[in-house]
């Protein structure tokens, strides 16, 4: 006789709303798709219902007898901060869904409801059930302050849908922080896209994010599907999206608010189910200020900010980064790492990074390349001197904890070559005892 099968329990979607005809559509296409619905008219009947009751999905209207949507989505970050809510606003009303999103809303429908975005959206909200809770990535390397902030922020908000806008310098890793977002979140089985909106020619960036169909122009001799189309079920990387012509930016907000794209030459739109991730190392305020970027698109895109440190404002990590990169370029010849040099290090730490982490890499290759013996030397990293005005040092770019640490490396290293590495003598030098400088040797890596 066969054992019966084990059938998981239907999810449980909340929905608050107090208007009945709305309730009744919406439970109805929960209910075609497998799911237990329950409705609640009012804030206090739903906060009941979260305390009371195990609920996987929250659908919520803005405005409600006793308050506002919003509000209940304030709470529940702290009162069931695991289960996904949506909300439902207004048609048009862009503020209310950037508003709702800011506060820990995992995504939003604008009425009159779509039945294939809800069912699109209730889908992914339940997938978070599946989804384990987000960690801190460990592929974005360092140990700093900045990076283990980063890194928490990245795991928040790899749950929600909510565009994120990736800000940071050139070189600081704006992509790979995109790609973590992605992978750590239900979009990760989907595919990512990225997209560099600055190599793009003005004249075919439309075709290029939107499509086309055979004929649309000269030239377009087949039907082709744009890169949105292609990010379906996934995230759509904008980076650069500074870079985009002002009349792009406006269909690019269109876009984004619509949740729908028109490829060249189509007459009608078609629904896409993509999440938004850009990036710039531009000063947007100030773009906007000068004309040349939309404030509505800024506030549609900047509903979330991420702030990618520069590498000088991380230079504990420079070491780890380094070793990193050298075991990298070794495997690929199949030969062991070699070592820094105290100097080579030395000098590592006291660059300006303006390239940041990109400029690291690149210095760590070609003094791989060159180093002729197991230990990279100064001459072999080929750093490039950096203008400065006069006067100034490296106060304008490091720490004080970290000029100190440079000042201390290149004293003991000094005292130590001037005793041809007699530690007691060098130490009798500095004015220090020997126990404390075998001390500061270690810490700070020296190795003569």
């Amino acid at each position: 006789m066969s054992q019966p099968r084990s059938i998981s329990p239907p999810a449980r979607v909340l929905i608050v709303d107090d208007e009945p005809d709305i309730c009744d559509l919406i439970a109805l296409t929960l209910e075609q798709m497998g799911c237990l619905a329950t409705i609640a008219a009012s804030l206090a009947e739903a906060r009941h219902q979260l305390s009371a009751n195990p609920i996987d999905a929250v659908l919520t209207d803005l405005r409600l007898p006793d308050g506002e949507g919003l509000e209940l989505v304030e709470w529940m970050q702290t009162q069931a901060a695991t289960v996904p809510i949506a909300v439902i606003t207004a048609y048009g009303n862009v503020e209310s869904a950037v508003a709702a999103l800011k506060a820990g809303a995992f995504d939003f429908v604008a009425k009159p409801v779509d039945l294939g975005v809800l069912r699109r959206l209730i889908t992914r909200a339940l997938e978070l059930r599946h989804t384990p809770q987000a960690r801190p990535p460990t592929s974005l390397l360092g140990e700093s302050p900045a990076l283990y902030k980063l890194r928490g922020l990245i795991a928040r908000v790899a749950r929600s849908q909510a565009p994120v806008l990736i800000r940071g310098e050139s070189g600081t890793g704006k992509e790979l922080v995109a790609r973590l977002i992605h992978d750590s979140g239900p979009r990760a089985p989907g595919p990512f896209i990225p997209v560099n909106c600055g190599a793009i020619p003005a004249e075919l960036v439309e075709s290029e994010l939107f499509g086309h169909r055979k004929g649309a122009f000269t030239g377009a001799i087949a039907n082709r599907r744009g890169l949105v189309e292609a990010a379906e079920g996934g995230t759509l990387f904008l980076d650069e999206v500074s870079e985009l012509p002002p009349a792009m930016q406006v269909k690019l907000l269109r876009l984004i608010q619509e949740r729908a794209v028109r490829p060249v030459g189509e007459s009608r739109e078609k629904p896409v189910d993509v999440r938004f991730l850009s990036a710039t190392h531009r000063d947007l305020e100030r773009w906007i200020g000068a004309g040349k970027f939309r404030e509505d698109l800024y506030y549609r895109l900047d509903v979330i900010t991420l702030h990618v440190p520069p590498l000088r404002e991380r230079r504990e990590d420079i070491p780890l980064l380094t070793e990193h990169f050298l075991e990298r370029f070794a495997a690929r010849v199949g030969r062991p790492a070699p070592r820094l040099s105290s100097a080579a290090r030395y000098r590592l730490d006291a660059h300006p990074w303006p390239g940041n982490v990109r400029e690291l890499e690149n210095v760590i290759e070609r003094a791989f390349t060159l180093a002729t013996g197991p230990r990279i030397e100064v001459e072999d990293l080929q750093l490039r001197d950096h203008p400065t005005t006069a006067g100034e040092t490296f106060l304008g770019t490091c720490t004080l904890p970290n000029l100190l640490e440079q000042l201390e490396r290149e004293a003991i290293v000094k005292a130590l070559r001037a005793t041809g590495g007699n530690r007691t003598e060098a130490a009798r030098r500095l004015g220090v005892s020997f126990r404390q400088l075998r001390y500061r040797i270690d810490k700070l890596g020296i190795n003569l």
